[in-house]
């Protein structure tokens, strides 16, 4: 489903964030704080988006996704460096690289498609350095009495439709705000990452709720 989406990816970010979605990409990078030495790891990370925004900042990083289409289109978009061994295909949840590698992770948006959320949290503990920093980017379920059914409205009714007439696979999209609603809380994901070993854990959201950022470190941040 996610090879099949990879054409259209991008263009249904921008339609589900209303445009917003590079903004909050934007508002990962400054919350990691990253700064030259680091190395960033960007966890599911489709078609690029969040690691050719840290490359242009001179930030040395990996983009992992287990979709293959995902990968060859975030290469293709990679026009600066063209480096195929910095997109590898892998599994979240057996993250192909040795303890303590990375300054730095995130995952946007893709979290809540993996089978193990919580081993994914784990192993991007596993992977970061002492004081390492982590944020998740995720759509959740809206709240408020007014814009929660205004949102999931557009986005169980109108979005696939969008999507389906952009040449996108309406069934993906009508997976991807079922996938919404089934997901758990931010308070939920805030308790995984304190399991996994992240403190300091913070939330912003953005959209009035449709998006939103959970950051935690590894023992004190930077």
């Amino acid at each position: 489903m996610f090879g099949a989406a990879a054409p259209h990816y991008d263009c249904i970010n921008r339609l589900t964030s209303f445009g917003r979605d590079h903004h909050w990409r934007v508002s990962v990078l400054k919350e990691l704080d990253l700064c030259s030495g680091d190395v960033f790891l960007d966890i599911c990370c489709g078609t690029g988006d969040l690691a050719l925004l840290a490359l242009k900042e001179g930030i040395e990083c990996r983009g992992l996704d287990f979709s293959s289409p995902m990968l060859e289109k975030a290469l293709a978009k990679d026009a600066d460096h063209s480096e195929r061994n910095r997109w590898i295909c892998g599994d979240a949840s057996q993250l192909p690289f040795a303890d303590s590698s990375f300054s730095a992770a995130a995952c946007a948006f893709g979290l809540r498609n993996t089978v193990d959320p919580q081993k994914v949290l784990r192993e991007s503990a596993r992977v970061l350095k002492p004081r390492g920093r982590m944020v998740i980017l995720e759509f959740f379920p809206v709240p408020g009495k007014i814009w929660g059914p205004l949102f999931r409205f557009y986005f169980h009714k109108v979005l696939p439709h969008w999507a389906a007439i952009l040449g996108a696979q309406k069934t993906a999209y009508q997976y991807l705000p079922a996938s919404v609603d089934q997901f758990p809380e931010p308070s939920v994901i805030e308790d995984w990452m304190r399991l996994a070993g992240f403190s300091a854990i913070r939330g912003r959201s953005f959209a009035g709720g449709v998006a939103r950022l959970v950051v935690g470190s590894l023992g004190k941040e930077k």
